[in-house]
């Protein structure tokens, strides 16, 4: 009935767009300081130290599978409970559970790392102008980070789940300047060392976490008791915690495996410039991050009242939204990679390393963006048996085949493999999903969500390429490139029946359209 809907549709639809507003301006503005500092890092420090700093964001992500599914349970759970009368007590308890857990977890990781730093520096690592005791320091250091940056991960999951986006995308704009901005400092005016680098980062990691979980209780509902550690409130969640953390490891291998790799096959100079081009070309995950934490819980919600039907037009327009944010994205920098990368280092050497590694990896990245909003759907109905499989499935292939691009192409044969691996994702995992969820729903996502807008994005972009010379000049590198994406990004926009219909009512003089 419609009087049990826990909130107004207006209301609703209010938080959503006030959610994604928010969260894309936090992770714009994050995405900026790293573009921003980034060339800053290598000038202060080299190349090969900035692989060092590559090589530690790598080493997060794979610890990141320590997590086994709490991050995303708990994001879950706090949107389900929300929803829920008298949930207070029970919320306080889930929190403090999973909490302890974590916190369990953030410490083993990082003592492993501690434990394990002379072997990663001396055997893994293959640095040729920094001396192996200053790798080792460095690598040392990055266990301590970990320690206390792991659980922000499960402070932001459950701000999230409480939809408290707007809070936390201005803590998150906050402290992403004072990362990277203070970073420079440090370099500049205290040692432009890899050492002093990690110490800033560590500094930062133990106050970060100090004011999310402050943030995160405060924000939490009232409870008549103090919070305690429940074992029985596993027993509710724990399929679905085993699921997404089985969804969690296979992600990490999927998207890590490369740098892993090619962290032991490559210099670390080459592994430098490799992880510069995944860099540029993995930022296209800023763009539809925002979207995936905005929907997630709305889709819960909607799921837990059973309105199938908002449900259905909503999980539309959210695919057209994307493609209109994504595809444009990346189809201009994919033929203009050479430019792009020259304009942000003003470097030719780096932009001539890296602009075909940027240009392939960059179209893979914008597929599994494509594909986010699908596996929210599948998330707010609990289901995480599809992603499980077929990242199982995923990874059996592509493990070798990265080993076989790289031994023949190089590094451009490793973002080859990320590109092959979400061509999989797109051709496969739609027919299978909408076979359950939302049934008869997919050849309107192949066709109008998805082909039409990877249709008009490639034509714009491409036909930009092959008319406009290559620019004589900065300027003119940067009016052609503003031009190029403009077009784009226009024609695309158009191109979506759902977005064109929502830029036309926001015109002035159209707000009444039907």
């Amino acid at each position: 009935m419609t009087e049990e809907k826990p909130t107004t549709e207006p209301a609703t639809k209010s938080v959503l767009k006030r959610n994604l507003v928010a969260n894309f301006g936090g992770t714009i503005w994050q995405a900026l300081m790293g573009f921003a500092f980034i060339p800053l890092y290598v000038r202060f420090m080299g190349i090969e130290s900035y692989g060092l700093v590559a090589f530690y964001a790598t080493l997060q992500s794979v610890f990141a599978l320590f997590d086994v599914g709490l991050g995303n349970t708990l994001t879950r759970e706090l949107a389900r409970l929300s929803v829920k009368p008298g949930s207070g007590q029970e919320t306080r308890n889930l929190v403090r559970t999973l909490e302890t857990l974590y916190w369990i977890i953030a410490l083993f990781a990082g003592t492993v790392v501690v434990l394990l730093s002379s072997l990663i520096a001396h055997h893994w690592l293959n640095p040729a102008q920094l001396p192996q005791s200053t790798a080792e320091q460095a690598v040392l250091i990055m266990g301590f980070i970990i320690v206390f940056q792991m659980p922000v991960s499960f402070y932001t999951g459950g701000l999230m789940g409480l939809q408290k986006q707007v809070l936390l995308n201005v803590l998150n704009v906050c402290i992403s300047t004072l990362r990277a901005g203070g970073a420079v400092l440090v370099l500049w005016k205290v040692a432009p060392t890899i050492q002093a680098f990690f110490v800033w980062q560590i500094c930062l990691s133990v106050a970060t976490v100090a004011v999310f979980q402050r943030l995160l209780w405060r924000n939490l509902p009232a409870a008549e008791a103090a919070p305690s550690f429940e074992g029985r409130l596993l027993k509710g969640i724990w399929k679905f915690s085993a699921g997404m953390g089985g969804i969690s490891v296979l992600a990490v291998i999927l998207t890590q495996l490369d740098k892993i790799v090619l962290s032991k096959m490559l210099p670390l100079e080459e592994f430098g410039y490799y992880m510069i081009a995944s860099v540029v070309a993995m930022s296209l995950g800023r763009v539809f991050t925002p979207v995936f934490f905005s929907i997630y819980p709305r889709f819960t919600q909607l799921v837990s009242v059973k309105d199938h039907e908002s449900l259905r037009l909503l999980y539309h327009k959210v695919c057209q939204f994307m493609s209109v944010l994504v595809l444009p994205a990346a189809a201009v920098v994919a033929f203009f990679s050479y430019d792009v990368i020259l304009l942000w280092t003003q470097n030719p050497t780096t932009a001539e390393k890296t602009h075909l590694i940027v240009s392939v990896m960059i179209g893979g990245t914008a597929l599994n963006g494509i594909m986010n909003p699908p596996y929210a759907l599948q998330l707010a109905f609990g289901w995480t048996k599809l992603s499980v499989i077929k990242n199982i499935i995923a990874v059996i292939i592509v493990g070798p085949l990265i080993v076989l691009l790289t031994n023949s192409y190089g590094a451009v044969g490793a973002a080859g493999a990320w590109l092959i691996l979400n061509i999989g994702y797109v051709l496969f995992e739609i027919p299978v999903m909408h076979g359950r969820i939302l049934q008869r729903e997919m050849w309107q996502w192949y066709r109008r969500d998805f082909a039409v807008p990877v249709a008009v994005g490639l034509a714009m972009a491409g036909g930009g390429r092959l008319l406009l010379s290559h620019a004589s000049s900065q300027p003119q590198m940067l009016f052609q490139l503003i031009l190029i994406s403009s077009l784009t990004l226009g024609f695309t926009l158009f191109s979506v029946p759902a977005v064109r219909v929502i830029f036309l009512q926001h015109l002035p003089g159209r707000r009444h359209l039907p």
